[in-house]
């Protein structure tokens, strides 16, 4: 291959990471995320149409991205803003600019306060945002940024998994269990349990504290009411 081509997957990933991460930069360009995911790997070129448009979704050159040449962004002020854009305002402990298109907020709710109501988090205000990179999201756990919340967790029936006053990703879309952590609504009050898939369909639900007897559902027949909320993707924890 032509030294001149040779970092061309890495500028297709560096492309696809300033229009906003694979989900945005496919939408953007107008192909699926495989097409996009073989165009980073070099198992393929982008057309002369595509290419165009990937450039113009992460504001850059289209002679930088197709061969290297001259500037990378289309027009960049002192600080790398492209023109038009206002630079942000938005600085780092250190003094540096933060570009707040970077990262995707999630509503952070009350798990106590969301408790009772017929759909996750229904009708509940959030807290507060919190920020999580969108790249991490785009890239590792492939989720759509609205399906997710976060939740505080209270109690002690999965300490040593999840602890008192954990904080919880929780992905809503993920409703179908077969193993995992996942937050459900029993009775009015949501938990978060390790749920077993077993065979007929039920569900087991297991605590990590052994004081916590386990027990099992059949969703398709449940006695009083019950929801799966979502599947625990990530958790944080002050130590």
């Amino acid at each position: 291959m032509d030294n001149l081509y040779d970092d061309f997957p890495l500028r297709i990933t560096k492309a696809i990471e300033m229009a906003g991460g694979p989900s945005e930069a496919a939408r953007k360009a107008g192909v699926t995320l495989a097409t996009l995911s073989r165009w980073r790997k070099g198992e393929a070129d982008p057309s002369r149409s595509n290419l165009v448009k990937l450039a113009d979704a992460a504001g850059v050159r289209i002679e930088w991205l197709a061969a290297g040449r001259g500037d990378m962004l289309v027009s960049a002020s002192p600080l790398g803003h492209p023109a038009g854009k206002e630079p942000c305002s938005c600085l780092d402990t250190l003094g540096n600019p933060v570009d707040l298109e970077e990262f995707v907020f999630i509503p952070r709710y009350n798990l106590k306060a969301a408790a009772g109501h017929g759909a996750a988090v229904a009708g509940e205000s959030p807290m507060f945002s919190m920020s999580f990179r969108r790249y991490w999201i785009d890239n590792y756990l492939r989720i759509d940024p609205k399906d997710l919340s976060v939740l505080s967790v209270k109690g002690d029936s999965m300490e040593g998994v999840l602890n008192n006053k954990d904080v919880i990703l929780i992905n809503h879309a993920d409703t179908s269990p077969t193993s995992g952590l996942y937050v459900l609504r029993v009775d009015g009050d949501l938990l978060v349990k390790r749920v077993q898939k077993l065979p007929g369909g039920r569900l087991a639900i297991l605590s990590a504290n052994e004081a916590y007897m386990p027990f099992e559902v059949d969703p398709s027949k449940p006695e009083g009411d019950f929801a799966v909320v979502g599947r625990v993707v990530w958790f944080g924890r002050q130590i």
